[in-house]
């Protein structure tokens, strides 16, 4: 088969790994240019591979397909064994299997029968909590296991999706990049991600960035004569042209590399895996994409500030939580080892020191059991189901948000976005339809309001109109028949508008381009046509007028004008605009020598509808407290027009409009720097940015989220479509990419995918945004409440009656009700159009409201006086025998029972309250929309009512009457009339220190750092306990990596 194709597998990656002069040479030499090695590849550069299915099998047998193998996932056991890790679990265990150890050592010289029989079933306890723990763990790694699974199906989704336009049969057709085989010709572009390895055989001022695998950071200038050699996993920067394959999957440049990596993954996984910060690399570029990052910011104070990190910020609400974390954490823990010591202290002294007794061996019992409970006492304290409750919230939003045109690479975008505050967006495809069509024209010194007919023109400039439009414009861009009466715009689409226009003139690009092959190009990069179409002279007079006569007006419309031009080259001077008389072949790449002298053939006034649904979307956008700003390339008054009819500016408004000159003269002092003092009196009253640049952007949001002019801080989104577009979406809070338009680039660099390329879809983010950080808010509030009562309960009862009222195995399963199965519950809550009716929390936001706050003390308050009442007094009410200074050998009791089950029953009932946290007073509305909500409860309520009834020893409970359950039922139903009571008590009263977590996410860098190194570096300030926790939150930041087909963006090239 070798000698079938003329070249091997191994021939084909040694040449690859060529560069620039010494892979032309190779060329020359061995394959006698790119032609033979076509031949060799028993392929066509004019046509391409003939799309035969068994060429192509036989190709990706010998070959290769282009897939790179993924590294294997973690097995069920292996998850299981991390989830094991968790050191209060570990001690629990130790505890647990110390007691049933004890448990069978029954000492000689006891004849009380009575206390032989109960200590026959001391095991059970211990038995009781390894099966928690064992629950716990499979729970865990079973929550790990499907999450993993179902982001390795959204990623196999998101890479079948990317295609690229290759040559087959003569035909461009779009493919998945995992179906190209060694052979293909393919058509890359400006904006283009190199899904292969391939040689140029034909290129238009092709530079490529090969910083993600070399390191260098100049772009690379591609061609047949100087460097013809593309590697899979850079960027094409500039230009276009076709490449023949020759490498893919493990044998491509990328492919090798990440091949080195596999090998050395497994060795360093255990090292790497507390380091799961940003990105889950699917490509060799997304591996480079953090240089990209330094090597395309605009501005200079970017690595002078950062110092070479380009790490984000920790997201707004993972901030907030870290510290809550650490916090409880160390609270928690206190009260844990109050409780033993208190304990131990109690039980030494009653029975030594008040009644005389000796030590015995099997007082070693009784220290375990209040070993156990302290550190039970921990497990409830330490929230560590917050981590799964933010997973699943942000999960599950990230599931149903593709449903809305959203597509999430990195997880915490989604709650960030809830925060948003300011929206910098793009005009073009975003605010507007992106089908451009052209509606004015000014040719041969007529301005034309609608499309002209070709024979009304003159014969000159009729055919000169036609030839640029249709060979100036990319061969990718094409005009065909839609479904409806509009016809379908395939690639860039302003070029698309000018071909339409070429059609609206009853002429055929296509023939023109049949004339004028791509392959015939020798490069792809100010006199004007009179009245008779012949060329005069365009005096700076001339130019003047035509600025104020057609192009203003046009622009004053909303339209874009776009100048079509051309140069004729030749030896001689005989026509009137060739200004550059040739002695041989001209100098190609002296750009600004070759565009000087063009000849002006017509203006066209091209329209970008704004999309029906957008001025609806911005007054949301508006309601909900979130300033839209559109940042555009557009001159000012296309820019003013547009925005008018969004809604982004409304007559009588004293906002500013300025283009990016403007802008830039107001914020820069007199060393040219950026002033946060100039720029903070712009920012707050600008609303569009015209004729700006890509660093106009980037400085615009960059000195947006530093300014501290607003109380909340700004929390920004950005939306961008071009390369360029890359560091200002990298360093946004929020980073929209557009699915449709976008390069590749841009969209490495950002957070979310819009796959639609429309607004509204960023409303459909904040609103999922904002339900994000509500359920969150949700889940803490309930389980806040659960905490303060359990471990209240656990010390008080320590202190005043020798015993937890909470056994372990029952703190143990309250931890499961508030931990994963509330968690699941209240974080898949479903957006509703009230989350637009508030303002963003932004930046400063307490994470605990005032509300939250009242909701949290005023249900403990409740829950603690019952729990009380039932400990001193329940024997009375219940009538049954008091469980009070019971023996540590006695079996359960009702009255215990009794206690523990009022406890869940208001838990539960609290679970519903919990559903709002705004002093909303229907808790019921909505209800039953959300089905895994009352599921998980009626689920948790039948079992609670099979432990009570059924649990005996293993749960230390004893069956209830139904009188008693009467009773917990009655006060678990009164702790949601007791919530009505405590959301009447006016919160704008509440003293504002009762908000928590108000603090920027600055402050939290120095716990961040210690999550990134493990803990290694804390300098025993943090426990391992609370640095196990923070990992669990760094985990969060799992990202989903996503790359899509793009289409040329907005750019015209003159011949």
């Amino acid at each position: 088969m070798a000698a079938q194709f003329g070249c091997t597998v191994l021939e084909l990656r040694e040449f690859m790994e060529k560069r620039s002069h010494e892979a032309c040479q190779i060329l020359q030499e061995k394959y006698s240019g790119v032609g033979e090695l076509c031949k060799r590849l028993k392929t066509s550069p004019v046509e391409g591979l003939s799309g035969n299915a068994a060429d192509l099998a036989e190709r990706k047998a010998f070959f290769g397909a282009n897939v790179i193998p993924p590294k294997p996932p973690k097995s069920f056991l292996r998850l299981v064994w991390e989830a094991l890790q968790d050191v209060t679990l570990i001690i629990l265990e130790i505890a647990a299997i110390v007691s049933l150890g004890l448990s069978f050592y029954h000492p000689g010289g006891d004849d009380n029968e009575a206390s032989n029989e109960e200590r026959k079933y001391e095991w059970i306890e211990g038995v009781a909590i390894l099966v928690a723990v064992i629950v716990v763990v499979l729970v865990t790694a079973f929550n790990d296991w499907s999450k993993e699974r179902q982001f390795r199906g959204l990623q196999n989704k998101i890479e079948g999706d990317h295609k690229i336009s290759v040559l087959r049969n003569n035909e461009v057709m779009p493919i998945p990049v995992t179906d190209i085989v060694v052979g293909d010709i393919c058509l890359i572009k400006y904006g283009d991600l190199m899904p292969t390895d391939g040689v140029v055989i034909q290129s238009n001022d092709l530079k490529i960035d090969e910083s993600a695998l070399t390191g260098e950071s100049d772009h690379i200038k591609k061609g047949e004569d100087t460097d013809p050699m593309l590697l899979s996993g850079t960027h094409v920067m500039e230009g276009s042209g076709r490449m023949v394959v020759t490498a893919v999957g493990v044998n491509s440049q990328a492919g090798i590399i990440f091949t080195l990596l596999g090998a050395t993954a497994e060795a360093d996984d255990d090292k790497d895996k507390n380091k799961d910060k940003k990105e889950t690399k699917t490509d060799a570029a997304e591996a480079g994409a953090e240089l990209e990052e330094v090597r395309t910011a605009p501005d200079k104070e970017k690595k002078k500030e950062d110092g070479g990190s380009h790490k984000k910020e920790q997201s707004v609400l993972q901030a907030k939580l870290t510290k809550l974390a650490i916090q409880i954490g160390y609270a928690g823990m206190t009260i844990a080892i109050l409780t033993v010591i208190i304990l131990i202290l109690r039980f030494c002294i009653t029975t030594f020191a008040v009644e005389g007794k000796a030590w015995d061996i099997t007082y070693l019992q009784n220290f375990v059991k209040y070993f156990i409970i302290g550190v039970t006492v921990l497990v409830v304290a330490v929230p560590e189901g917050l981590p799964l409750a933010v997973t699943l919230s942000l999960a599950y939003a990230v599931k149903k948000m593709m449903f809305d045109n959203n597509l999430v690479r990195h997880l915490d975008a989604c709650e960030t976005m809830g925060n948003a505050t300011a929206i910098c967006s793009d005009k073009t495809g975003t605010l507007t339809t992106n089908r451009m069509t052209v509606v004015q024209s000014y040719i041969a010194d007529k301005h034309n309001k609608e499309t002209p007919k070709f024979a009304d023109l003159p014969k000159n400039a009729g055919e000169l109109i036609v030839q640029c439009a249709s060979i100036n414009s990319g061969y990718t861009s094409k005009v065909v028949k839609g479904e409806g009466d509009l016809p379908m715009q395939l690639g860039n689409k302003t070029e698309c508008a000018l071909l339409g226009f070429v059609l609206g003139l009853g002429q055929s690009y296509e023939a023109i381009r049949e004339q004028n092959p791509e392959s015939s190009f020798a490069h792809m990069y100010t006199f004007i046509l009179n009245k008779s179409g012949d060329a005069v002279p365009f005096s700076k007079q001339e130019q003047d007028r035509l600025v104020h006569d057609v192009i203003e007006p046009m622009a004053m419309d909303g339209l874009r004008t776009i100048c079509l031009a051309y140069k004729d080259l030749s030896t001689n001077s005989a026509a009137a605009n060739n200004v550059q008389k040739l002695s041989g072949e001209p100098d190609w790449e002296d750009e600004d020598s070759m565009l000087q002298g063009l000849t002006c053939v017509c203006i066209t006034g091209i329209e970008d509808p704004v999309r029906p649904e957008v001025p609806d979307a911005i007054r949301r956008c508006q309601r909900a407290g979130i300033t839209v700003r559109m940042v555009t390339g557009d001159n000012i008054n296309t820019a003013r027009s547009i925005a008018g009819k969004c809604g982004i500016l409304k007559p009588g408004d004293d906002f500013y409009v300025l283009e990016g000159k403007e802008f830039n003269r107001r914020i820069r002092d007199e060393t040219g720097e950026v002033s946060q003092q100039l720029f903070d009196k712009v920012w707050p009253k600008l609303r569009v940015l015209a004729r700006s640049q890509p660093q106009d952007k980037y400085t615009l949001v960059k000195h947006m989220i530093e300014s501290k002019v607003s109380e909340a801080r700004e929390v920004i989104a950005v939306t961008g479509d071009g390369t360029n577009d890359a560091p200002a979406l990298k360093k946004a809070d929020v980073g929209f990419a557009m699915g449709i338009q976008g390069t590749d680039v841009a969209k490495e660099a950002s957070d979310i995918i819009l796959t639609d390329d429309n607004f509204t879809s960023i409303v459909k983010a904040v609103m999922w945004g904002r339900n994000v950080y509500d359920s969150i808010a949700k889940f803490l509030q309930f389980q806040l409440t659960v905490n303060v009562v359990a471990v209240v309960l656990a010390f008080v009862g320590a202190c005043a009656v020798n015993d937890s009222p909470l056994k372990a195995v029952q703190m143990l399963w309250v931890n499961l009700i508030m931990d994963t199965l509330a968690s699941l519950a209240l974080a898949t809550e479903p957006p509703t159009e009230e989350l637009l009716n508030r303002k963003p929390y932004g930046r400063t936001k307490p994470l605990i409201s005032r509300t939250m706050m009242k909701n949290i003390l005023g249900h403990s308050v409740y829950q603690l006086l019952v729990v009380f009442f039932l400990l001193f007094y329940g024997e009375r009410l219940l009538d049954v025998d008091s469980g009070r200074n019971a023996d540590i050998h006695e079996g359960p009791t009702q009255h215990f029972t009794s206690i523990f089950n009022t406890f869940v029953m208001m838990t539960l009932f609290n679970e519903i309250n919990a559903r709002k946290i705004h002093d909303q007073r229907n808790i019921f509305q909505g209800l039953f929309s959300n089905p895994i909500f009352y599921c998980i409860w009626l689920g948790t309520f039948a079992s609670q009512v099979i432990i009570v009834q059924f649990g005996g020893r293993a749960f230390s409970t004893a069956g209830l009457e139904i009188d008693q359950w009467i009773w917990c039922l009655f006060f678990g139903v009164g702790g949601m009339l007791w919530g009505q009571v405590v959301t009447s008590i006016p919160t704008s009263k509440l003293p504002e220190a009762m908000a928590y977590g108000s603090e920027p996410p600055a402050e939290m860098d120095a716990l961040d750092e210690n999550a990134e190194n493990g803990g290694e570096q804390s300098g025993g300030d943090l426990k391992r306990g609370q640095i196990l926790w923070i990992r669990g939150l760094t985990r969060l930041q799992t990202q989903v990596s996503a790359s899509e087909q793009t289409r040329r963006p907005c750019r015209l090239t003159l011949v």
